[in-house]
Order: structure tokens, then C-alpha cells, then sequence
């Protein structure tokens, strides 16, 4: 938010868990790391409901494995409740803009999609960065009790249900 930078994924198959999962990965990877590098913690903003939402156990599992054992980061997600998207921060920043920009477009190739993605910029300098996610993400994938006890999740006193945070499983320095 500070640095004034968006990154979007555009998928060609459903929004499911881990799509969204994907998403962030990839995001910390191609900007996340060469912006944040020495960085230890990462906050994730995101709905209650949907693919990234609280309930769907493969985001938390994704976002252990893609995303804090991958990358040795302590992640928090906190999610903002059932009709209040609309005032996260990347909502008015970055996704306003976006729809600004492709207003009245017709949106019927990828290519023009992230072409008007790329192409959105504000008076106070942002810039979106945009890529295509190819994968095919299937529905209904299930993530045992086992899987969710593996986790390394410390749920918050307030509204445990929408804010936790992950912790790497390993020490990130081991080789």
C-alpha cells in the first residue's frame, strides 16, 4: 500500500482457494521479494467469504504451505466481514482504479484484460503489475483434520475466526 503498487492475477479457470493461494505466492514472489527481501512477516487483507475467505480450509493450508514455509514468513490474515470489503484499503487504492480504467471496455481477451490492468494509474502514481494464472484449479479439493492439526496457526483473541496467524514449520535458515 505504501509503495503505491498493485499486483493482480487473472485466471482462466474457477476462483477457488487455490487460485487465491496462488495468487499471493506469486505476487510475494515477483514483487514481494525484491521489494521486502530481509522481510520476516506478511499481512493479508481479505474477505470472509469467497475463495479467500475464513472458512475454506485449503487457503489456510495453501497459505502455510505456498506461502510461510516456502518463504520462512510469519503471515497474519485478518478478514473483514460479510458486506464490508468495500472499505479494505485495496478496494478504494487499487481495485477502483481498475475499474475506472476498463469502464465501457469490452473485456474479451485476456490480453486486453491485462493490457488495462497494466494500464491503470492514479495522480498519486500507482502501478499495477499484472500476469495470467494458466493453471487449471479444480473445486471441492478437501483438506483432512490431520492436514489442519499440522498447521502452525495461532488464532487471535479478537474474532478468531476472521484474524490468525501462520508461522513457518522449519527454521528458513536450515539449508
Amino acid at each position: 500500500m505504501l509503495a503505491n503498487r498493485g499486483f493482480v492475477r487473472v485466471g482462466l479457470s474457477a476462483n477457488t482457494p487455490g487460485f487465491a493461494v496462488a495468487a499471493v505466492r506469486l505476487g510475494w514472489a515477483l514483487l514481494g521479494c525484491q521489494r521486502y527481501g530481509a522481510g520476516t512477516r506478511l499481512l493479508i487483507l481479505a474477505d470472509a467469504g469467497g475463495s479467500n475467505g475464513c472458512r475454506p480450509r485449503l487457503c489456510k493450508a495453501g497459505r502455510q504451505a505456498e506461502v510461510a514455509d516456502r518463504y520462512g514468513l510469519v503471515v497474519t490474515v485478518c478478514h473483514s466481514p460479510t458486506g464490508a470489503a468495500k472499505w479494505k484499503p485495496v478496494e478504494q487504492r487499487l481495485f477502483g482504479p481498475i475499474s475506472t480504467n476498463w469502464a465501457g471496455e469490452p473485456l474479451r481477451t485476456v490480453e486486453r484484460r491485462l493490457a488495462l490492468v497494466r494500464g491503470t494509474t492514479t495522480q498519486t502514481g500507482l502501478a499495477v503489475t499484472a500476469a495470467v494464472d494458466e493453471a487449471l484449479y479444480r473445486k471441492g479439493v478437501r483438506v483432512s483434520d490431520a492436514q489442519m492439526k499440522a498447521l502452525k496457526v495461532r488464532y487471535h483473541e479478537t474474532c478468531p475466526q476472521w484474524n490468525y496467524t501462520l508461522s513457518p514449520r522449519f527454521d528458513p535458515t536450515w539449508n
